[in-house]
């Protein structure tokens, strides 16, 4: 899927990896400590009671630190009730190296699981707005299409931009300019409905997509967030402006679906693109027709 407006670069493709619920997650795990205990128990061996380390791994990954910890502690009671001898004085030492290892494992995948969710955040986050780049936008906006599809519901996007920017950074500076955008996304991201996905994909440009929402609603949906930004008195750069000195054009498109379908990749990709270059255009009329109004495509 590909932005094709003059000024936009490609989508990069990603998927996103579904994770276990915490119900499921909990049954796997107890199911995993239970077949490990067992087969402890009848064996004996050290080679079975390495597996601990899966359980503990996995409850780390999935709950973080206390989980880590909680699941190493089973393991360790586990361990001893499946090996009684290693209460004896003379296994003391390699007893305790264990019970050292269980939990040692437990709160380094919690590390590495937490600095995995981190940067994988830092990568589908926009650095200046806290919203959506593209990589996550396009992952979300797949999901949507194939969700409308699949149940015959539309999907509808915004293109908008703030208006007047340039005139914003040769008066004021970039500096200004940069904290009106900012302060156009952490509006966004609080005046839009739940479901949506908001993305900044330029200087000043975001793309938001409105899952089930046809062109009526979505068009209520652009009023409001224009009157919000019309209504913000923000201070920028150290510089109070007042009430209405901020506004945004914006270009609305939606796609309906008459009955559900199952699509195919390439038909995801062309009808995510056509919506965009759709709402694209629209938000180049409302630009021509004078800034700071709603234009539909």
């Amino acid at each position: 899927m590909r932005l094709t407006g003059p000024r936009h670069a490609p989508f990069l493709s990603f998927l996103e990896r579904p994770r276990l619920s915490r119900t499921w997650t909990l049954l796997a795990l107890a199911v995993m400590l239970a077949a490990i205990y067992a087969t402890d128990r009848l064996t004996g061996a050290a080679p079975v009671q390495h597996l601990y380390y899966l359980p503990i791994v996995l409850a780390a990954i999935r709950f973080g630190r206390r989980g880590g910890l909680a699941t190493a502690a089973v393991a360790i009671v586990l361990y001893h009730v499946a090996n009684p001898h290693t209460f004896t004085l003379h296994d003391e030492e390699p007893d305790a190296f264990q019970m050292i290892v269980f939990v040692a494992v437990g709160l380094v995948a919690a590390r590495l699981a937490s600095d995995s969710r981190r940067l994988h955040q830092l990568a589908m986050t926009d650095d200046l707005t806290g919203l959506h780049n593209l990589r996550s936008f396009e992952i979300r906006l797949r999901t949507m299409i194939v969700a409308a599809a699949s149940t015959a519901m539309p999907v509808s996007l915004l293109v908008l931009d703030v208006d007047r920017l340039k005139s914003l950074n040769d008066v004021h500076g970039h500096l200004a300019g940069a904290e009106a955008v900012r302060t156009v996304g952490e509006l966004l991201s609080t005046h839009l409905p739940p479901d949506s996905t908001a993305c900044r994909y330029g200087g000043d440009e975001f793309v938001i997509a409105l899952p089930r929402l046809g062109q009526v609603e979505a068009v209520r949906v652009a009023e409001h967030v224009c009157r919000s930004v019309n209504d913000l008195s923000p201070v920028l750069a150290g510089v109070a402006f007042p009430t209405g000195a901020l506004s945004i054009s914006v270009g609305v498109a939606c796609r309906a679906f008459n009955g559900a379908s199952v699509l195919q990749d390439s038909d995801v990709d062309a009808v995510g693109e056509a919506l965009f270059r759709a709402a694209d255009m629209a938000l180049y009329a409302a630009k021509r027709g004078g800034r700071n109004r709603i234009s539909t495509a």
